[in-house]
């Protein structure tokens, strides 16, 4: 019966709690909203990729931006077109080259799981307006009507939603470059609101009804106030009511009085990177291909960071508290091309052994170690204690790795995340240690890229709160090369 009776408690105090959470209703302010506590799974996923498809695809020359290059009649965009399509080419000329022939979406879910993201992002609508659905509130200017003739973001939400642990996100722009009731809106100083109401709100509504995304991947925002887009009107039914109001998380691109102020994770600008232990959650979005967020034609293997270089992005993005989004640009006839389905395979590779430094993981009390700058440490705590992850990013010469934050005690292990044995270690200069590493067999090195050292036990292995900069601190003005 006393059994029974403490059971019947403890359901009883899960109950309250569950009632009291389901009770909580955000107000559409700021102040309410930006109280909702972010969901777990975002911050514990780490790494999620990012999609940029759209009729850019089709010319995949330069830039996502092509269509505004293209119409303020930019020299290079012009004889581009000219060249290659004739003279009398517009840019609603290329929605029916978008085939999207080849698109797999079974098999692009594959390369991500592969890749070790646990979230996808794709790009819906960009700032031209073609939605890759059939959307409702863009006639004839959607993947449904003209094209592929495809709901192409409902067969990569279901195709991503098959895998486990992996959530479907969606990008959608607000604003449209040419949109006449846009333009109409900005002409009278967006004190009129037609294009909020007839296009813009309608359509994340119906993203969110039709494809359940746990990701709101907001931009398009910058010309105009949040209180133009409505946009805490549509995050409050977002968190209170919608079909994913337990599950989603948003950015911060709602408004031009928005980024790096409010919003469920900060990105703040393309390639958002502040380089020190940062709060609250942010997110680095950047790209595969170094040039563009796009699919080129001429993209080569040099154009695009090597495995090395995204470890290193994501090691010291996650090192500070962030999240790492990394974009490829499909094809427009529906394919992952080589290059960038050979890095997100290496870079799934090295997950794969490491992982476990990098999921679930939360941010040490220190980031770059003191003596060795191209080391990023993480942890993680459970019922034994703290493990300390060190990322070493290059091979130490003559295999003795100095560091200058960890202080062993009596019970520290080192060892290396894909190798059986712990390493040798001992006090060096000025409160430094000397890891040494032995001579491993190349058949038995665990990654060639970069390597991990979990250290248990250490004498101040305790994890901090992270620390919160002013608000203003890491906000820059708009630059058109981070949409390129």
């Amino acid at each position: 019966m006393e059994v029974n009776a403490a059971f019947l408690q403890l359901f009883a105090l899960f109950s309250f709690i569950a009632s009291f959470t389901q009770a909580v209703k955000y107000t559409p302010d700021w102040k309410s909203l930006d109280s909702r506590p972010l969901p777990a799974w975002y911050d514990e996923s780490k790494i999620g990729i990012f999609l940029h498809w759209g009729l850019f695809s089709v010319p995949a020359y330069k830039s996502a931006w092509f269509v505004y290059f293209y119409n303020h009649n930019y020299p290079d965009y012009v004889k581009f077109v000219h060249d290659n399509y004739g003279p009398d080419f517009t840019f609603a000329d290329f929605a029916p080259l978008f085939h999207a022939t080849f698109y797999n979406p079974d098999g692009w879910a594959d390369i991500f799981e592969a890749s070790g993201a646990k979230y996808v992002v794709l790009v819906t609508k960009h700032h031209e307006g073609f939605t890759l659905w059939p959307s409702n509130h863009s006639w004839n200017w959607n993947a449904g009507d003209v094209g592929p003739k495809r709901d192409l973001v409902a067969e990569l939400a279901t195709a991503v939603k098959k895998k486990k642990d992996m959530h479907f996100g969606v990008y959608h722009s607000l604003f449209e470059f040419f949109n006449p009731l846009y333009l109409a809106d900005k002409k009278n100083n967006y004190k009129t609101q037609d294009f909020v109401r007839n296009k813009a709100l309608p359509e994340l509504y119906e993203l969110v009804n039709n494809y359940k995304p746990d990701v709101i991947w907001s931009d398009g925002d910058w010309e105009a106030p949040d209180t133009y887009w409505n946009s805490t009107e549509f995050i409050a039914w977002l968190y209170n009511e919608s079909p994913v109001k337990d599950t989603v998380v948003t950015n911060d691109r709602w408004g031009n009085n928005t980024r790096c102020h409010h919003g469920g994770f900060w990105n703040c600008h393309d390639k958002f990177n502040p380089g020190k232990l940062f709060t609250p959650k942010w997110e680095n979005c950047m790209t595969v291909d170094k040039r563009a967020w796009t699919h080129r034609r001429d993209v080569t293997a040099e154009d695009c960071n090597t495995v090395n270089e995204l470890i290193t992005v994501m090691a010291e993005t996650v090192s500070c508290g962030g999240n790492l989004l990394m974009n490829v640009g499909p094809s427009a006839d529906g394919r992952i091309i080589p290059i960038f389905e050979q890095r997100l395979r290496q870079f799934g590779a090295w997950m794969k052994v490491n992982g476990e430094a990098i999921y679930k993981s939360k941010p040490w009390h220190t980031q770059s170690d003191t003596f060795d700058k191209e080391v990023w440490y993480t942890s993680k705590k459970d019922v034994n204690g703290t493990s300390v992850y060190a990322i070493i990013l290059s091979w130490p010469e003559y295999n003795v790795l100095t560091l200058g934050a960890p202080v062993t005690g009596p019970n520290t292990v080192i060892e290396m995340l894909g190798y059986s044995k712990p390493f040798q270690f001992y006090s060096g200069l000025n409160n430094t240690i000397e890891v040494v590493f032995p001579k491993i067999p190349v058949t038995m090195m665990p990654s060639y890229d970069a390597w991990v050292l979990k250290m248990t036990n250490l004498a101040n292995q305790h994890v901090p709160t992270g620390h919160k900069p002013a608000r203003d601190a890491f906000v820059q003005p708009i630059d058109m090369i981070d949409f390129l």
